[in-house]
């Protein structure tokens, strides 16, 4: 399949018509607007990168674990430092961003400024064809309104050939010869115009199709760069998940030697305090003062105080399931048993 090309189909029938040109120039005005507006998108998105960097640098260097302990403590730093990574990781790709988009942006400039000069150029061509072609039409209206005079001037030396008139043919004569100069003149005045129209369009011609060739070159160009640089972007953010990942794997390595036995264990020889319970309080009765047998407590005498009604039984003695009973009578007690 043959190639189409710029220089082979943006012509046009009319010799003073720029509409193919200006098509072209159209087409790259375009394609400037999309470089600039990569470029931009290339900047905000490196905008994000960076705030989010150094949002997640200052979330990795917050308090996180300070009191845990062993290997789980080992796993909360190894996240913390990763974390830290990434961020660190993400203020590089930013910065790779932008180093990308200025790349872009010198690109865009260096090619504003090549076009600039062709179409300064082509320009100059185009107003320097339009003045000699107008300057030529106009040649031509005089060229035949003169031969109109020279042809009206010999009719009437014709019509009036028989006349007797000498002196009336004479000035009819002298006029057709007037006009006839004048006639001849414009004539060469017509074709100078048109040989030089003829130069100009040359020049012309071999001018466009240069200024086609440069222009198709500068868009295969700006084809190519973007997607280079769009293919570079999601390149790098492609590393960018890549290098995440290795980060965070090295965190998933830290805690699979995250062992929770272990840790207890840690914990229990670091800060136990002993390995028996505290005994429970017993039952004292306040006038037997004998404790529950389930603890061995002293020897105690009654109190030598004179009471009403029998002393309480012995406990020694006692058959009643080793009760004790409170046997004082007065108002207000009654028998208790434990």
């Amino acid at each position: 399949m043959k190639n189409l090309h710029f220089k082979d189909y943006f012509w046009n029938s009319d010799l003073t018509s720029t509409g193919g040109y200006d098509a072209i120039i159209q087409h790259l005005s375009d394609g400037k607007r999309t470089c600039k507006e990569v470029e931009d998108f290339m900047k905000a998105r490196a905008s994000i990168e960076e705030k989010y960097a150094k949002d997640l640098l200052g979330l990795s260097r917050k308090v996180c674990g300070h009191n845990e302990m062993n290997t789980l403590k080992r796993s909360l730093d190894m996240f913390k430092l990763e974390i830290e990574h990434v961020s660190l990781s993400h203020l590089q790709l930013a910065q790779t961003m932008r180093e990308e988009a200025k790349k872009l942006e010198d690109f865009r400039e260096k090619q504003k400024d090549a076009r600039k000069k062709v179409e300064q150029q082509m320009d100059a061509h185009h107003k320097q064809k339009a003045s000699q072609f107008k300057k030529t039409m106009e040649s031509k209206k005089t060229y035949e309104q003169k031969c109109r005079d020279k042809e009206e001037a010999d009719q009437n030396v014709n019509r009036n050939a028989n006349t007797n008139n000498t002196k009336h043919i004479e000035k009819l004569y002298s006029k057709a010869q007037q006009a006839k100069q004048n006639a001849e003149e414009a004539d060469r005045i017509y074709l100078q115009n048109v040989t030089t129209l003829g130069k100009i369009r040359d020049d012309w011609l071999k001018e466009h199709v240069k200024a086609c060739e440069m222009f198709e070159k500068q868009a295969m160009e700006r084809i190519n760069v973007l997607r280079n640089t769009l293919w570079t972007h999601l390149n790098q953010l492609s590393q960018q998940c890549v290098t995440s990942d290795e980060l965070y794997e090295e965190v998933r390595k830290s805690l699979e030697q995250c062992d929770i036995q272990e840790d207890i264990e840690h914990f229990v020889n670091l800060r136990r305090t002993g390995d028996k319970p505290p005994a429970p309080v017993v039952y004292e009765n306040f006038y037997s003062g004998q404790r529950s047998p389930t603890v061995a407590p002293p020897p105690r005498q009654p109190p030598p105080i004179s009471r009403r009604g029998p002393l309480p039984p012995d406990p020694a003695t006692d058959s009643r399931d080793d009760a004790v009973y409170s046997t004082v009578q007065e108002p207000g007690y009654s028998l208790i048993r434990y």
